[in-house]
Protein backbone atom coordinates (compact mmCIF):
# COMPACT_ATOMS: atom_id res chain seq x y z
CA UNK A 1 0.00 0.00 0.00
CA UNK A 2 1.10 3.67 -1.07
CA UNK A 3 2.39 5.31 2.66
CA UNK A 4 0.95 8.61 1.19
CA UNK A 5 -2.82 10.06 2.09
CA UNK A 6 -5.02 9.19 -0.67
CA UNK A 7 -6.31 12.71 -1.08
CA UNK A 8 -4.25 15.32 -3.08
CA UNK A 9 -3.85 18.34 -1.00
CA UNK A 10 -4.41 21.39 -2.17
CA UNK A 11 -3.43 25.48 -1.55
CA UNK A 12 -5.10 26.38 1.62
CA UNK A 13 -7.35 29.16 2.18
CA UNK A 14 -6.49 31.98 4.43
CA UNK A 15 -6.12 30.46 8.26
CA UNK A 16 -7.36 32.32 11.35
CA UNK A 17 -6.73 31.53 14.93
CA UNK A 18 -9.14 29.70 16.72
CA UNK A 19 -9.82 28.37 20.51
CA UNK A 20 -6.65 27.43 22.19
CA UNK A 21 -8.78 24.66 23.91
CA UNK A 22 -8.82 22.72 20.92
CA UNK A 23 -4.91 21.55 21.51
CA UNK A 24 -6.14 19.07 24.29
CA UNK A 25 -8.19 17.69 21.75
CA UNK A 26 -6.61 14.08 20.94
CA UNK A 27 -6.21 13.39 24.79
CA UNK A 28 -9.88 11.94 24.27
CA UNK A 29 -8.60 8.95 22.11
CA UNK A 30 -9.73 5.89 23.86
CA UNK A 31 -6.63 3.64 24.71
CA UNK A 32 -6.33 0.88 21.68
CA UNK A 33 -3.34 -0.98 20.43
CA UNK A 34 -2.39 -1.94 16.63
CA UNK A 35 0.14 -1.41 14.48
CA UNK A 36 1.48 0.59 12.08
CA UNK A 37 -0.62 1.14 9.48
CA UNK A 38 -1.25 3.45 6.66
CA UNK A 39 -4.26 5.08 5.69
CA UNK A 40 -5.28 3.21 2.33
CA UNK A 41 -6.38 4.00 -1.25
CA UNK A 42 -9.72 2.81 -2.19
CA UNK A 43 -9.87 0.08 -3.98
CA UNK A 44 -10.24 -0.50 -7.54
CA UNK A 45 -10.75 -3.99 -6.70
CA UNK A 46 -11.31 -5.64 -3.38
CA UNK A 47 -7.56 -6.12 -2.37
CA UNK A 48 -6.06 -3.75 -5.43
CA UNK A 49 -5.44 -0.18 -4.81
CA UNK A 50 -7.10 2.69 -6.81
CA UNK A 51 -4.36 5.43 -6.59
CA UNK A 52 -2.06 4.25 -9.07
CA UNK A 53 1.57 5.57 -10.33
CA UNK A 54 1.85 9.27 -12.34
CA UNK A 55 0.81 8.44 -16.09
CA UNK A 56 0.15 10.77 -19.03
CA UNK A 57 -3.33 11.29 -19.82
CA UNK A 58 -4.54 9.84 -23.01
CA UNK A 59 -8.14 9.51 -24.10
CA UNK A 60 -10.18 12.75 -23.88
CA UNK A 61 -13.45 12.99 -22.62
CA UNK A 62 -14.96 14.47 -25.66
CA UNK A 63 -12.22 12.05 -27.56
CA UNK A 64 -11.50 14.30 -30.02
CA UNK A 65 -8.95 13.27 -32.74
CA UNK A 66 -5.69 15.38 -32.23
CA UNK A 67 -4.42 14.35 -35.86
CA UNK A 68 -5.54 13.14 -39.26
CA UNK A 69 -2.16 11.24 -39.93
CA UNK A 70 -2.51 7.95 -40.58
CA UNK A 71 -0.30 5.68 -38.37
CA UNK A 72 0.81 2.08 -38.73
CA UNK A 73 3.10 -0.57 -37.04
CA UNK A 74 5.16 -2.59 -40.01
CA UNK A 75 5.30 -6.20 -39.09
CA UNK A 76 8.67 -7.37 -37.51
CA UNK A 77 8.38 -11.05 -39.61
CA UNK A 78 7.87 -9.25 -43.01
CA UNK A 79 10.63 -9.85 -45.64
CA UNK A 80 11.90 -5.68 -46.83
CA UNK A 81 11.22 -5.70 -50.59
CA UNK A 82 9.52 -8.36 -51.05
CA UNK A 83 7.37 -8.33 -54.12
CA UNK A 84 5.63 -11.92 -53.66
CA UNK A 85 2.51 -11.67 -51.98
CA UNK A 86 2.57 -12.02 -48.49
CA UNK A 87 1.91 -14.98 -46.19
CA UNK A 88 -0.83 -15.39 -44.41
CA UNK A 89 0.25 -14.61 -40.61
CA UNK A 90 -0.45 -17.13 -38.01
CA UNK A 91 -3.04 -15.84 -35.38
CA UNK A 92 -1.36 -15.91 -31.96
CA UNK A 93 -3.14 -15.55 -28.52
CA UNK A 94 -2.37 -13.46 -24.89
CA UNK A 95 -4.23 -13.53 -21.82
CA UNK A 96 -4.91 -10.47 -20.94
CA UNK A 97 -8.52 -9.73 -21.40
CA UNK A 98 -9.19 -6.17 -19.65
CA UNK A 99 -12.17 -5.25 -20.99
CA UNK A 100 -15.14 -5.21 -18.48
CA UNK A 101 -17.63 -7.86 -19.66
CA UNK A 102 -20.55 -6.44 -19.84
CA UNK A 103 -23.89 -9.51 -20.55
CA UNK A 104 -27.32 -9.62 -21.37
CA UNK A 105 -29.08 -9.49 -17.89
CA UNK A 106 -32.35 -11.46 -19.15
CA UNK A 107 -30.04 -14.29 -19.47
CA UNK A 108 -30.61 -16.89 -16.90
CA UNK A 109 -27.38 -18.64 -17.96
CA UNK A 110 -24.09 -17.85 -15.23
CA UNK A 111 -21.68 -15.85 -17.04
CA UNK A 112 -19.50 -17.70 -19.17
CA UNK A 113 -15.48 -17.01 -18.79
CA UNK A 114 -13.97 -14.88 -21.72
CA UNK A 115 -12.87 -16.81 -24.96
CA UNK A 116 -9.34 -16.83 -25.02
CA UNK A 117 -8.32 -19.44 -27.71
CA UNK A 118 -6.72 -18.04 -31.36
CA UNK A 119 -9.91 -20.01 -33.11
CA UNK A 120 -11.59 -17.26 -35.25
CA UNK A 121 -14.88 -16.60 -34.83
CA UNK A 122 -15.84 -16.06 -38.27
CA UNK A 123 -14.08 -18.37 -40.12
CA UNK A 124 -15.75 -17.67 -43.36
CA UNK A 125 -13.96 -14.53 -43.65
CA UNK A 126 -10.47 -15.01 -43.00
CA UNK A 127 -9.41 -13.20 -46.10
CA UNK A 128 -6.82 -11.16 -46.95
CA UNK A 129 -7.74 -7.61 -45.41
CA UNK A 130 -8.06 -9.81 -41.78
CA UNK A 131 -5.04 -11.73 -42.68
CA UNK A 132 -2.30 -10.33 -44.15
CA UNK A 133 -2.50 -6.96 -45.18
CA UNK A 134 -0.98 -3.82 -43.27
CA UNK A 135 -2.69 -1.16 -41.79
CA UNK A 136 -1.42 1.43 -44.34
CA UNK A 137 -2.75 -0.43 -46.48
CA UNK A 138 -6.11 -0.41 -45.44
CA UNK A 139 -6.33 2.88 -44.46
CA UNK A 140 -5.61 3.89 -47.77
CA UNK A 141 -7.93 1.69 -49.37
CA UNK A 142 -10.81 3.08 -51.27
CA UNK A 143 -13.41 0.15 -50.86
CA UNK A 144 -13.19 0.60 -47.60
CA UNK A 145 -15.89 3.73 -46.05
CA UNK A 146 -15.08 6.56 -43.31
CA UNK A 147 -16.83 6.57 -40.06
CA UNK A 148 -15.19 9.76 -39.50
CA UNK A 149 -13.96 12.64 -41.64
CA UNK A 150 -10.17 12.23 -40.00
CA UNK A 151 -10.38 8.89 -41.77
CA UNK A 152 -8.91 7.15 -38.97
CA UNK A 153 -12.36 5.44 -38.50
CA UNK A 154 -12.53 2.78 -41.30
CA UNK A 155 -15.29 -0.31 -42.23
CA UNK A 156 -15.36 -2.22 -44.87
CA UNK A 157 -19.15 -4.73 -45.10
CA UNK A 158 -18.55 -8.04 -45.63
CA UNK A 159 -22.25 -8.91 -45.17
CA UNK A 160 -25.62 -6.74 -44.83
CA UNK A 161 -28.89 -8.20 -43.92
CA UNK A 162 -32.14 -6.87 -42.86
CA UNK A 163 -31.49 -3.53 -45.07
CA UNK A 164 -34.68 -2.30 -44.04
CA UNK A 165 -33.45 -2.01 -39.87
CA UNK A 166 -32.97 1.01 -38.08
CA UNK A 167 -29.02 1.14 -37.11
CA UNK A 168 -29.04 2.00 -33.28
CA UNK A 169 -28.82 5.15 -31.68
CA UNK A 170 -27.00 6.33 -28.73
CA UNK A 171 -28.61 5.27 -25.62
CA UNK A 172 -29.91 2.01 -26.90
CA UNK A 173 -28.08 -1.49 -25.70
CA UNK A 174 -26.94 -3.65 -28.04
CA UNK A 175 -24.85 -7.27 -28.25
CA UNK A 176 -22.67 -7.79 -30.91
CA UNK A 177 -19.50 -11.00 -31.92
CA UNK A 178 -16.06 -9.38 -31.91
CA UNK A 179 -12.79 -10.09 -31.68
CA UNK A 180 -9.81 -7.52 -32.77
CA UNK A 181 -6.29 -8.32 -33.37
CA UNK A 182 -3.12 -5.89 -33.83
CA UNK A 183 -1.05 -5.79 -36.86
CA UNK A 184 0.95 -8.83 -36.38
CA UNK A 185 -1.99 -10.71 -35.76
CA UNK A 186 -2.10 -11.20 -32.08
CA UNK A 187 -5.67 -11.45 -30.65
CA UNK A 188 -6.17 -8.87 -27.99
CA UNK A 189 -9.81 -8.99 -27.58
CA UNK A 190 -12.89 -11.71 -28.56
CA UNK A 191 -16.08 -12.02 -27.05
CA UNK A 192 -19.02 -14.02 -28.96
CA UNK A 193 -21.46 -12.05 -27.24
CA UNK A 194 -20.85 -8.80 -25.79
CA UNK A 195 -23.40 -6.39 -24.42
CA UNK A 196 -23.33 -2.77 -23.76
CA UNK A 197 -25.09 1.00 -24.21
CA UNK A 198 -24.17 2.85 -26.55
CA UNK A 199 -22.89 6.05 -25.30
CA UNK A 200 -22.38 5.14 -21.46
CA UNK A 201 -18.49 4.56 -22.31
CA UNK A 202 -18.74 0.93 -21.77
CA UNK A 203 -16.08 -0.07 -24.76
CA UNK A 204 -13.66 2.09 -26.41
CA UNK A 205 -14.86 5.26 -28.59
CA UNK A 206 -14.31 3.08 -32.01
CA UNK A 207 -16.42 0.51 -31.04
CA UNK A 208 -19.15 2.83 -30.24
CA UNK A 209 -18.69 5.27 -33.12
CA UNK A 210 -18.87 1.53 -35.67
CA UNK A 211 -21.83 0.15 -34.08
CA UNK A 212 -23.55 3.13 -34.75
CA UNK A 213 -23.49 2.80 -38.37
CA UNK A 214 -24.52 -1.01 -38.67
CA UNK A 215 -27.73 -2.76 -39.34
CA UNK A 216 -28.86 -5.70 -37.11
CA UNK A 217 -27.18 -8.47 -38.55
CA UNK A 218 -24.48 -7.07 -40.63
CA UNK A 219 -20.72 -8.16 -40.47
CA UNK A 220 -17.92 -5.74 -40.66
CA UNK A 221 -14.11 -4.84 -40.74
CA UNK A 222 -13.08 -2.23 -38.87
CA UNK A 223 -9.93 0.12 -38.50
CA UNK A 224 -9.07 1.73 -36.08
CA UNK A 225 -6.19 4.23 -35.19
CA UNK A 226 -4.98 4.42 -31.88
CA UNK A 227 -6.63 7.92 -30.94
CA UNK A 228 -10.04 6.06 -31.17
CA UNK A 229 -8.64 3.25 -29.17
CA UNK A 230 -6.17 2.82 -26.04
CA UNK A 231 -4.18 5.92 -27.21
CA UNK A 232 -0.82 6.59 -25.67
CA UNK A 233 -1.10 4.50 -22.87
CA UNK A 234 -2.28 1.33 -24.41
CA UNK A 235 -3.14 -1.62 -22.38
CA UNK A 236 -0.60 -3.80 -20.39
CA UNK A 237 0.24 -5.75 -21.37
CA UNK A 238 -0.93 -6.44 -24.65
CA UNK A 239 -1.72 -3.51 -26.78
CA UNK A 240 1.43 -1.11 -27.10
CA UNK A 241 1.11 2.88 -27.19
CA UNK A 242 -0.50 4.08 -30.06
CA UNK A 243 -1.16 0.45 -31.71
CA UNK A 244 -3.79 1.10 -34.25
CA UNK A 245 -6.36 -1.91 -34.22
CA UNK A 246 -8.47 -4.51 -36.34
CA UNK A 247 -11.55 -5.50 -35.45
CA UNK A 248 -14.53 -7.93 -36.89
CA UNK A 249 -17.96 -7.85 -35.41
CA UNK A 250 -21.28 -8.86 -36.46
CA UNK A 251 -24.38 -6.89 -34.85
CA UNK A 252 -26.69 -9.39 -33.18
CA UNK A 253 -29.46 -7.35 -31.48
CA UNK A 254 -30.76 -3.89 -31.13
CA UNK A 255 -33.04 -3.28 -27.79
CA UNK A 256 -33.97 0.01 -25.65
CA UNK A 257 -31.57 0.01 -22.43
CA UNK A 258 -33.18 -1.64 -19.73
CA UNK A 259 -35.06 0.21 -16.84
CA UNK A 260 -33.37 -0.17 -13.69
CA UNK A 261 -36.60 -0.35 -12.27
CA UNK A 262 -37.17 -4.09 -13.56
CA UNK A 263 -34.30 -5.44 -12.98
CA UNK A 264 -33.85 -7.74 -10.00
CA UNK A 265 -32.05 -6.84 -7.10
CA UNK A 266 -28.89 -9.54 -8.34
CA UNK A 267 -28.80 -8.16 -11.82
CA UNK A 268 -28.58 -4.16 -10.36
CA UNK A 269 -25.73 -5.20 -8.31
CA UNK A 270 -23.86 -7.09 -11.22
CA UNK A 271 -24.34 -4.25 -13.95
CA UNK A 272 -23.40 -1.47 -10.88
CA UNK A 273 -20.53 -3.12 -10.11
CA UNK A 274 -19.53 -3.84 -13.91
CA UNK A 275 -19.75 0.31 -14.57
CA UNK A 276 -17.68 0.91 -11.16
CA UNK A 277 -15.34 -2.03 -12.85
CA UNK A 278 -15.17 0.77 -15.64
CA UNK A 279 -14.80 3.45 -13.58
CA UNK A 280 -11.69 1.71 -11.93
CA UNK A 281 -9.89 0.94 -15.55
CA UNK A 282 -10.04 5.05 -16.10
CA UNK A 283 -8.90 5.96 -12.90
CA UNK A 284 -5.83 3.94 -12.93
CA UNK A 285 -5.54 5.65 -16.45
CA UNK A 286 -5.74 8.81 -14.77
CA UNK A 287 -8.56 9.87 -17.06
CA UNK A 288 -10.66 10.95 -14.07
CA UNK A 289 -13.62 12.42 -15.90
CA UNK A 290 -14.54 9.42 -17.33
CA UNK A 291 -14.05 7.22 -14.15
CA UNK A 292 -16.25 10.14 -12.65
CA UNK A 293 -18.98 9.30 -14.82
CA UNK A 294 -18.49 5.59 -14.71
CA UNK A 295 -19.06 6.14 -10.81
CA UNK A 296 -22.18 7.96 -11.10
CA UNK A 297 -24.05 5.46 -13.87
CA UNK A 298 -22.86 3.09 -11.18
CA UNK A 299 -24.79 5.17 -8.52
CA UNK A 300 -28.08 5.40 -10.58
CA UNK A 301 -28.29 1.77 -10.69
CA UNK A 302 -27.43 0.70 -7.52
CA UNK A 303 -29.25 3.31 -5.94
CA UNK A 304 -32.45 2.37 -7.62
CA UNK A 305 -35.07 0.10 -5.49
CA UNK A 306 -37.28 -2.40 -7.36
CA UNK A 307 -40.15 -3.96 -6.55
CA UNK A 308 -38.86 -7.40 -6.47
CA UNK A 309 -38.84 -6.64 -2.49
CA UNK A 310 -34.81 -8.51 -2.30
CA UNK A 311 -33.97 -9.90 0.14
CA UNK A 312 -31.90 -8.17 3.04
CA UNK A 313 -28.35 -9.52 2.12
CA UNK A 314 -28.93 -8.17 -1.30
CA UNK A 315 -29.83 -4.57 0.07
CA UNK A 316 -26.67 -4.96 2.58
CA UNK A 317 -24.67 -6.07 -0.49
CA UNK A 318 -26.32 -2.81 -2.93
CA UNK A 319 -25.73 -0.49 0.18
CA UNK A 320 -21.54 -2.23 0.16
CA UNK A 321 -21.32 -1.43 -3.62
CA UNK A 322 -22.53 2.20 -3.11
CA UNK A 323 -20.23 3.06 -0.80
CA UNK A 324 -17.26 1.85 -2.34
CA UNK A 325 -18.68 3.79 -5.76
CA UNK A 326 -18.89 6.82 -3.80
CA UNK A 327 -15.31 6.26 -1.91
CA UNK A 328 -14.00 6.15 -5.50
CA UNK A 329 -16.47 9.07 -6.69
CA UNK A 330 -14.70 10.87 -3.71
CA UNK A 331 -11.02 10.15 -4.90
CA UNK A 332 -11.88 10.98 -8.26
CA UNK A 333 -13.14 14.47 -7.64
CA UNK A 334 -10.47 15.52 -5.88
CA UNK A 335 -8.14 14.34 -8.81
CA UNK A 336 -10.39 16.67 -11.00
CA UNK A 337 -9.87 19.17 -7.53
CA UNK A 338 -13.58 19.58 -7.13
CA UNK A 339 -13.43 19.76 -3.64
CA UNK A 340 -17.13 20.69 -2.52
CA UNK A 341 -18.35 17.99 -4.92
CA UNK A 342 -15.91 15.28 -3.14
CA UNK A 343 -16.66 16.78 0.15
CA UNK A 344 -20.53 15.84 -0.51
CA UNK A 345 -19.48 13.00 -1.46
CA UNK A 346 -18.00 11.66 1.49
CA UNK A 347 -20.94 12.84 3.47
CA UNK A 348 -23.00 10.74 1.59
CA UNK A 349 -20.63 7.52 1.89
CA UNK A 350 -21.01 8.83 5.70
CA UNK A 351 -24.34 8.79 5.97
CA UNK A 352 -24.22 4.80 4.61
CA UNK A 353 -21.44 4.32 6.56
CA UNK A 354 -20.88 6.32 9.39
CA UNK A 355 -17.58 4.84 10.34
CA UNK A 356 -15.70 4.71 7.22
CA UNK A 357 -12.47 5.91 7.50
CA UNK A 358 -11.67 6.66 4.54
CA UNK A 359 -14.47 9.49 4.04
CA UNK A 360 -14.10 10.56 7.39
CA UNK A 361 -10.07 11.47 6.35
CA UNK A 362 -11.32 12.94 3.55
CA UNK A 363 -14.21 15.03 4.78
CA UNK A 364 -12.14 15.83 7.44
CA UNK A 365 -8.73 17.17 5.49
CA UNK A 366 -11.29 18.97 3.47
CA UNK A 367 -13.60 20.82 6.20
CA UNK A 368 -9.69 21.83 7.52
CA UNK A 369 -8.68 22.75 4.36
CA UNK A 370 -11.93 24.91 3.91
CA UNK A 371 -11.22 26.63 7.51
CA UNK A 372 -14.29 25.05 9.20
CA UNK A 373 -11.49 23.51 11.88
CA UNK A 374 -14.32 22.63 14.60
CA UNK A 375 -16.20 20.45 12.73
CA UNK A 376 -13.26 19.15 10.75
CA UNK A 377 -11.56 18.54 14.51
CA UNK A 378 -14.35 16.50 15.15
CA UNK A 379 -14.22 14.32 12.37
CA UNK A 380 -10.81 13.70 12.16
CA UNK A 381 -10.62 12.77 16.24
CA UNK A 382 -13.28 10.09 15.02
CA UNK A 383 -11.26 9.19 12.43
CA UNK A 384 -8.16 8.71 14.66
CA UNK A 385 -10.23 6.78 17.56
CA UNK A 386 -11.53 4.15 14.80
CA UNK A 387 -7.30 3.82 13.39
CA UNK A 388 -5.32 5.40 16.33
CA UNK A 389 -2.11 3.78 14.87
CA UNK A 390 -2.73 5.63 11.27
CA UNK A 391 -0.06 8.11 10.51
CA UNK A 392 -2.06 9.95 7.85
CA UNK A 393 -4.72 11.25 10.31
CA UNK A 394 -2.03 12.24 12.74
CA UNK A 395 -0.15 14.56 10.09
CA UNK A 396 -3.49 15.92 9.44
CA UNK A 397 -4.31 16.63 12.69
CA UNK A 398 -1.36 17.77 13.14
CA UNK A 399 -1.85 20.40 10.42
CA UNK A 400 -5.40 21.88 11.77
CA UNK A 401 -3.91 22.26 15.10
CA UNK A 402 -0.95 24.82 13.36
CA UNK A 403 -4.05 26.33 11.53
CA UNK A 404 -6.04 26.89 14.48
CA UNK A 405 -3.06 28.92 16.23
CA UNK A 406 -2.40 30.74 13.42
CA UNK A 407 0.96 29.30 12.05
CA UNK A 408 2.66 30.09 15.44
CA UNK A 409 5.48 27.54 16.09
CA UNK A 410 6.12 28.76 19.29
CA UNK A 411 3.18 26.33 19.91
CA UNK A 412 4.02 23.56 22.30
CA UNK A 413 2.21 20.17 23.03
CA UNK A 414 2.48 17.44 26.10
CA UNK A 415 3.46 14.38 24.69
CA UNK A 416 1.01 11.77 24.69
CA UNK A 417 1.29 8.00 26.51
CA UNK A 418 1.92 5.44 23.04
CA UNK A 419 -0.60 3.53 24.71
CA UNK A 420 -3.24 6.58 23.85
CA UNK A 421 -2.20 6.96 20.39
CA UNK A 422 -0.66 3.76 19.17
CA UNK A 423 2.99 3.27 18.41
CA UNK A 424 3.10 6.44 16.52
CA UNK A 425 3.21 9.80 18.32
CA UNK A 426 5.93 11.44 16.75
CA UNK A 427 3.84 14.15 14.63
CA UNK A 428 2.43 15.33 18.07
CA UNK A 429 5.71 15.82 19.78
CA UNK A 430 6.05 19.09 18.08
CA UNK A 431 9.31 20.92 19.99
CA UNK A 432 9.28 24.46 20.92
CA UNK A 433 11.36 26.55 18.09
CA UNK A 434 12.90 29.24 20.11
CA UNK A 435 15.37 31.42 19.35
CA UNK A 436 18.39 30.91 21.59
CA UNK A 437 19.11 33.62 23.76
CA UNK A 438 22.75 35.51 23.61
CA UNK A 439 25.55 36.59 20.86
CA UNK A 440 25.66 34.84 17.82
CA UNK A 441 28.16 32.44 16.44
CA UNK A 442 28.50 34.32 13.20
CA UNK A 443 28.39 37.56 14.82
CA UNK A 444 31.41 36.63 16.67
CA UNK A 445 33.37 34.78 14.12
CA UNK A 446 32.74 38.27 11.94
CA UNK A 447 33.67 40.15 14.77
CA UNK A 448 36.87 38.22 14.75
CA UNK A 449 37.54 38.09 11.02
CA UNK A 450 37.56 41.78 11.04
CA UNK A 451 39.92 42.03 13.86
CA UNK A 452 42.80 39.83 12.26
CA UNK A 453 42.47 41.95 9.39
CA UNK A 454 43.01 44.71 11.38
CA UNK A 455 46.13 43.18 12.96
CA UNK A 456 47.61 41.97 9.53
CA UNK A 457 47.54 45.68 8.20
CA UNK A 458 48.65 47.46 10.91
CA UNK A 459 51.85 44.71 11.08
CA UNK A 460 52.53 45.63 7.27
CA UNK A 461 52.53 49.20 7.44
CA UNK A 462 54.75 48.85 10.73
CA UNK A 463 56.93 46.46 8.66
CA UNK A 464 57.04 49.70 5.35
CA UNK A 465 57.94 52.54 7.73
Amino acid sequence: METEPYCEEHKDTAVEPTEPGVREAISEIADRDSHNTELPCESAEEGEELCGKDQPETESCAGESKSTEVKSHSDPDQESGGTECKERRKLKKTNSWKMVRFQDPSEEDAVLERDSSAESLFPEYAMKEWTSSTFEELFMAEDWQDITEDRLLRKKVLESKAPNTLPPTWGQEVTVKMQCVLEDRTVVEKDCKLVFVIGEGDVNQALEECVISMEKGEITLLLADSQYAYGLLGREPDIPAWAPLLYQLQLLDIREKPDPLTLPIADRIRIGNQKRERGNFHFQREEYCLAARAYCMALDILSEYGSDGGVKAEEEEVQDYRVKCLNNLAAAQLKLEQYDEALHTSRDVLTLEPNNVKALFRAGKLLSDKGEYKEAMEVLKKALKLEPATKAIHVELSKLVKRQSGGNDTQEWKAKPAEMLGDNIAPFLIPSKKKPSGISWKFLLGALVVALGSLVTSVILTARN
